[in-house]
């Protein structure tokens, strides 16, 4: 499929290839709406694409995600998104995201970036340097996983009140994969609420932080899928719900940190079909966008709490209405976002 005829039925307006032959940055920015202001998301820097094709297409799914997430949140951004395909091999870091900078600047501000997977807040010093459009930065908001996984624990609290009667926590069973920055600050949220966590993640050792700190306890992934549980929270990379895991699921609802969590729009049909509650990501997952969006208006970290906080209001609006229509609620909350967009 060429690169236009994805943007064209996809809705995007633009994608932008950056190159700089000296540092060997290769970058991607996908642009998918900017009707209700700039576009804001992360960067997200792998070694892992295999193809450009491939990391065009990761950024321009997640910039569609942002225009929803932000929209969906009452932010006055559209959907951005940044991917860098690291070099291999050894390569000045600094001098790599200072280009970056350069690139992000040459766009207008049409697109603000922060980190993501791969990239953290030293990067975005260096990205600074040559660019006003960014933030995330350390003497401002900093790291937003804390409010990330703050605004997962409000969304779960919601789920719990819809499937659960009420929105307490304590001694809910809930499996958590992935147990990184996001992940981490989640099974501290849930361990303060009292709920039972079990934990996998491909580092021992973060493993093990989250049984030593928090209570939790530590099963295989395999084993944690087949778990019998109340809620499913996945918070390591996209498609955790797929043809393998979905079958294994023994829970009553999915409500987790990670992005894009079913590989495909049918397995969000075959959970409502199995009776298991999936909680739209996009809704859950906005307390890191909020943040970010905070710090670009003047940060105040109450404020930015507080904001936070009533993902809780939005994820109890979209469940009530996917119950009173039939619909799923990830249709529910798509069609909140269209309305916005719309008006």
């Amino acid at each position: 499929m060429s690169y236009f005829t994805q943007l064209l039925e996809g809705g995007y307006e633009a994608v932008h290839l950056l190159s700089d032959s000296k540092t060997g940055l290769r970058a991607i920015v996908g642009m998918h709406n900017t009707r209700l202001g700039p576009g804001l998301g992360g960067t997200r820097a792998l070694s892992t694409y295999t193809s450009e094709e491939e990391a065009v297409a990761d950024a321009l799914r997640l910039a569609r995600g942002m225009t929803y997430k932000a929209a969906l949140a009452g932010l006055p951004h559209g959907g951005g998104k940044a991917v860098i395909m690291l070099p291999r091999g050894d390569f000045d870091r600094a001098r790599l995201f200072e280009s970056f900078g350069r690139a992000v600047e040459s766009l207008g501000g049409r697109y603000i970036t922060t980190e993501d997977s791969g990239t953290s807040p030293d990067d975005m010093e260096h990205v600074r340097q040559h660019t006003k459009y960014v933030v995330g930065l350390k003497e401002r908001s900093g790291d937003p996983s804390p409010v990330t996984a703050y605004g997962v624990a409000r969304a779960m609290e919601a789920t719990a009140k819809h499937v659960f009667g009420s929105p307490d926590l304590k001694g809910l069973r809930v499996t958590v994969l992935g147990v990184g920055h996001v992940g981490m600050y989640l099974v501290k949220e849930l361990h303060e609420r009292g709920a039972q966590v079990w934990v996998s993640d491909i580092n021992p050792a973060s493993v093990q932080h989250a049984v030593t700190h928090y209570g939790a306890t530590a099963v295989e992934a395999d084993a944690l899928h087949r778990m019998e549980a109340d809620i499913f929270a996945p918070c390591a990379l996209g498609g955790a719900i797929n043809d393998a895991t979905l079958p294994l699921l023994n829970v009553k609802a999915v409500c987790g940190a990670a992005n894009n969590q079913l590989l495909t729009s049918r397995h969000g049909e075959h959970l409502a079909r199995r009776g298991i509650l999936y909680v739209p990501d996009y809704a859950a997952n906005a307390g890191g966008l909020i943040n970010v969006a905070q710090e670009w208006a003047g940060y105040d970290r109450d404020k930015a709490y507080s904001r936070a906080s009533h993902i809780f209001d939005t994820i109890d609006t979209v469940l009530t209405r996917a119950k009173e229509s039939g619909l799923r609620p990830e249709q529910v909350a798509d069609r909140m976002v269209e309305e916005r967009l719309s008006a």
